[in-house]
């Protein structure tokens, strides 16, 4: 055989070998599994939703459906395009026990609570968030309440140690349980700071509010450094998001954490965004908001929370949150308006290169279930499912092909 006819042999095998690539290639590219990458680390964006009321509705008569079946909430958003759960964490919270009088059997929103939620999520595949409070109750930009075991810290220095030994305590034992959370945030809607709500003589102060950026500093940063020593040991290499209420005081309050407190080894800048009560951004300008975020902090941007109704009725005789505002302009309350507006908020923050969309407690239907002032869902009327219980349009905003 002459060298012409290797040559010949040797250029033939090398475009039939081509062909074959490229049609492989192909066929991958047009396979629809394949066209989103699999909700890990650094891939896709998170489509999440804080479903911490969920077990205790389910323990208390709330019945969650997909086409008129039956089925476990869980189930039904991850069927619906979820990929991360959040759930909130409470130190003590008798009351969640209390508030049932004789019947309350458990506590909600403590370690073994938040365990059920996370094997519940991770049993399906699905990311978690868990969100330290670091109070017996809730916290919000309005109220701070120091846990009662620390009631009497008189000392900066003890209080961040409880801290730390709080955190680090917290993931290791799900750590152990093959639990532990993709993210974590340290306090929730921290806009004044953290643990200083009715703080008793001599409790050192945490409100940033009141300049005290300080302390509030060293009780962050000795939370970050439980999660950091947990992940070191841990296959899950957990990531830290801090979280402030309202898009217009992201700038001022990121900028003070970082160059007042000394607060920098965080992963995620979170906030909160309530379209019927954070009025001074318009949700068109979120894409611009986000994207400033992200290169004034050089850190990933998602937002924590959000809501908004799709109908001004109300399930049951527990007066709703939302509802009672003008809608937004395109967006009345109805299935379609609040569809469309998950799709026009989403759209905003992929645009602006923000990380995720957190609605909350898109799973608060009606139930037998008790807060502090009221039986049933201040939430029924956001819920992503019917007063029925049936899952109802909005949540096909998670699975939109956005551009």
């Amino acid at each position: 055989m002459t060298i012409d006819h290797l040559n010949k042999i040797y250029l033939n095998a090398s475009k039939f070998l081509f062909l074959i690539l490229f049609c492989l290639m192909a066929c991958h590219s047009d396979d629809p599994s394949q066209s989103e990458p699999p909700p890990v680390d650094g891939g896709s964006f998170y489509f999440g939703a804080d479903l911490s009321w969920v077990n205790e509705i389910l323990d208390h008569g709330g019945v969650y459906k997909e086409d008129n079946v039956v089925k476990d909430p869980y189930q039904i958003f991850k069927n619906k395009g979820l990929n991360l759960v959040r759930v909130r964490l409470w130190n003590n919270p008798l009351w969640t026990k209390e508030k049932y009088g004789d019947q309350g059997t458990q506590l909600y929103s403590d370690i073994k609570d938040v365990e059920r939620t996370i094997a519940s999520a991770k049993a399906l595949g699905l990311q978690v968030l868990l969100d330290f409070h670091y109070s017996d109750t809730w916290a919000d930009p309005e109220k701070q309440y120091i846990p009662e075991a620390w009631q009497d810290i008189k000392s900066i220095k003890v209080l961040s140690d409880s801290v730390y030994n709080y955190t680090f305590k917290t993931l290791h034992y799900l750590q152990g349980k093959n639990l532990q959370p993709e993210l974590v945030q340290l306090g929730n809607e921290i806009n004044c700071g953290l643990l200083s709500t009715d703080a008793p003589s001599g409790f050192p102060s945490c409100n940033v509010c009141n300049n005290q950026w300080t302390n509030a500093g060293e009780v962050l940063n000795a939370g970050i450094r439980a999660v950091r020593d947990v992940s070191a040991s841990a296959s899950t290499k957990t990531k830290v998001i801090l979280h402030v209420a309202d898009p217009k005081n992201v700038e001022w309050w990121f900028d003070n954490i970082k160059s007042q407190a000394l607060v920098t080894d965080f992963d995620m800048v979170g906030f909160s965004y309530y379209p019927l009560w954070h009025t001074t951004v318009a949700i068109d300008d979120i894409s611009a908001k986000v994207a400033g975020f992200k290169a004034r902090f050089n850190k990933d941007v998602i937002i924590l929370e959000t809501g908004y109704p799709w109908t001004r009725e109300n399930a049951d005789s527990y007066n709703n949150l939302f509802g009672d505002a003008q809608p937004l302009n395109g967006f009345p309350f109805t299935i379609q308006g609040q569809y469309d507006l998950m799709k026009k908020l989403t759209t905003e923050v992929k645009q602006g290169g923000g990380v995720g969309v957190i609605p909350w407690e898109p799973g608060a239907i009606t139930s037998g279930m008790k807060d502090q002032w009221g039986t049933g869902s201040t939430l029924d009327n956001c819920a992503y499912f019917d007063f029925s219980g049936n899952a109802i349009q909005t949540m096909d905003y998670m699975t939109f092909q956005y551009p």
